[in-house]
């Protein structure tokens, strides 16, 4: 039985849920879940429906469009079976986070294919060859950061991809990079952000004498550091561990939130709502 995904965003008013769900009721689809968030800040209403059946789609789709309205472009709506996700993953040198994603997706653990691996450095491409996947050396030494920009455009315009997976990526990309693939770019940060952005986070956090230092996974905007967060974990330290061991125990945080994020991104659970996501965990 063929499976539908459904999300919705529009301006909140009583009678939504039972609105949207007896539309797909009338054409004799199966809710299987089913989750529902109001904003009350915005006074926003946004729902995510799994369903299943043989109904007449382009009349659902018909029916939600009237049932929605446009109010001034505020509201949308998307509905299509669910796929694993295509990605392309850019790293740099530090092999942590991108041999997790390898080894997920060796077994089949990430709902996504990866198509390439894209580095400036030549360093990991014994660990792509592993996997039996294609690894791209873009080399940035010397070159400006758009000059290597259009070298790593000219490598993606290969693959269709649907996200850009930043494992590790240790180059600050430009707003014009960034604009091309709105909410298409992933990063994990090593710090629980908004606390120690930008570089050196484990010697800023040891410096500080911090008690707890953590990950963040976020959709790249333009301010460095600071797009739609999707996940974050924390572990606990004391003064006893140097720069260098908050580091160490913080790759694991790294790779695990990165992880993570990616799982709810690749199954359609985050719907990104200004600087802020809505979790449908």
């Amino acid at each position: 039985m063929q499976r539908h995904l459904l999300l919705v965003g529009c301006p909140d008013r009583t009678g939504l849920v039972h609105l949207i769900t007896g539309a797909l009721y009338q054409q004799g689809l199966n809710i299987v879940r089913n989750g529902e968030f109001v904003d009350r800040d915005n006074g926003m209403f946004y729902m995510r429906t799994e369903f299943e059946g043989d109904g007449d789609y382009d009349r659902i789709g018909t029916d939600l469009a009237a049932i929605l309205g446009d109010d001034k472009g505020r509201s949308w709506m998307r509905f299509y079976p669910p796929r694993p996700k295509d990605i392309v993953v850019l790293a740099t040198k530090e092999h942590h986070c991108l041999g997790d994603l390898l080894v997920r997706h060796a077994y089949g653990d990430l709902n996504a294919r990866i198509l390439s691996v894209i580095s400036n450095h030549e360093i990991l491409g014994d660990l792509v060859a592993k996997f039996a996947l294609p690894f791209h050396v873009v080399p940035h030494a010397g070159k400006d950061r758009a000059v290597h920009e259009r070298e790593v455009l000219a490598v993606l315009t290969d693959y269709g991809f649907d996200y850009l997976v930043l494992a590790k990526y240790m180059r600050i990309l430009s707003p014009a990079f960034i604009e091309a693939f709105p909410s298409k770019i992933i990063n994990i940060h090593h710090s629980f952000l908004p606390a120690f952005i930008g570089a050196n986070p484990y010697k800023q956090a040891y410096e500080r004498g911090v008690k707890i230092i953590g990950a963040t996974a976020h959709f790249v905007t333009d301010d460095l550091d600071e797009g739609p967060i999707i996940a974050q974990d924390i572990i606990p330290v004391d003064h006893t561990h140097s720069a260098r061991a908050m580091a160490r125990a913080g790759r694991d945080v790294e790779k695990i939130v990165l992880a993570r994020a990616l799982g709810l991104v690749f199954d359609d659970r985050v719907v990104v709502t200004g600087n802020k996501t809505i979790i449908f965990d």
